[in-house]
């Protein structure tokens, strides 16, 4: 008799009892979709869930904005060289996902409202709130790992997916250990996205119901920038609008090649800032994932933390 790993075990295991879930209906934001079987051939129209069906142990068979993805979502398994780039995220091409014969297509519904009949004739397509609306009641966080469970859910995933948020709830709660250990006497932060628009330096500071605010607060900071709820999670100010924040830790992504605060107009401004001067100004470099899943939310974290170290 042939020995059997545990680990082969525990697979076999966790594919009976997921499979066991089929056939079922998933609601989604514009309907409901029909399985009758673990989803496997999927497409993926928006990196986030590009990367939560990554993290889940399956390659898609096809993605939007395959190039850009690779370059700003890090932390999570590579994609497979035979991934099919099925174009942008705005506007992905029918055809090319039809070729590819998939049973699962997911996409987030601001971008597939007027093309979702024509996807759900191609395969069952379920749509996601990416932004909840205020009436929701619902953060951002909440809505990710609600989505992160759901497509879980549709490709047979649900002990796999369950092990993550562990792993990711455990992962807090050690970089709040680490976090009382940099000796910060004051944990109030704002985070923000500094970029030039049209020549004009921007910023946009992050709210109380944005993905990245959550993901900070679950590790012990405080969110300091109080601007009621943003559908984007995110208010867009001008540098000028720094002037109002003071005792705080600013953590700021900007690319090394529109850096607006070496501007020699804005650099005076910024350099007069209190929590400049007091060296709690901390850059966290420029390809931050502020919108992913649940292991964007670890490399969110661990970026914050060597910026304080």
């Amino acid at each position: 008799m042939k020995k059997v790993s545990l680990m082969l075990l525990i697979t076999l295991l966790s594919m009976y009892v997921n499979a066991q879930h089929f056939p079922l209906s998933i609601d989604h934001a514009l309907g409901t979709i029909e399985l009758t079987k673990p989803a496997t051939r999927v497409v993926t129209l928006e990196w986030a869930y590009t990367e939560d069906v990554l993290a889940l142990g399956v390659q898609p068979v096809g993605g939007a904005d395959i190039e850009n993805y690779q370059e700003w979502v890090r932390g999570v398994p590579q994609l497979a060289a035979d991934v099919t780039d099925v174009g942008r995220r705005q506007e992905p091409n029918l055809e090319k996902i039809a070729t590819l014969q998939p049973d699962l297509i997911i996409a987030p519904s601001f971008r597939v409202a007027q093309t979702y009949e024509a996807l759900n004739a191609i395969a069952p397509t379920l749509v996601f709130d990416a932004y909840p609306s205020a009436e929701q009641n619902k953060t951002q966080y909440e809505s990710m790992i609600e989505t992160f469970e759901t497509i879980a859910f549709a490709l047979g995933k649900q002990t796999e997916a369950q092990a993550i948020l562990q792993d990711l709830n455990t992962h807090f709660e050690q970089a709040k250990e680490r976090l009382s250990q940099t000796q910060q006497t004051n944990n109030n932060f704002v985070l923000a996205q500094a970029f030039s628009s049209g020549g004009t330096p921007t910023l946009r500071l992050f709210t109380e119901n944005s993905l990245a605010v959550s993901i900070l607060e679950n590790i012990g900071f405080t969110n300091a920038w109080d601007d009621g709820f943003q559908l984007y999670g995110f208010s867009t100010i001008g540098i000028e609008g720094l002037s109002t924040i003071t005792d705080v830790n600013f953590f700021y992504i900007v690319q090394d090649d529109d850096n607006i605060f070496l501007n020699e107009t804005v650099a005076p401004l910024w350099n007069a800032l209190d929590f400049v001067k007091n060296g709690n100004a901390h850059s966290l470099g420029g390809d931050v994932w502020l919108f992913g899943g649940p292991l964007s939310a670890r490399e969110l974290v661990n970026t914050v933390l060597a910026a304080l170290e």
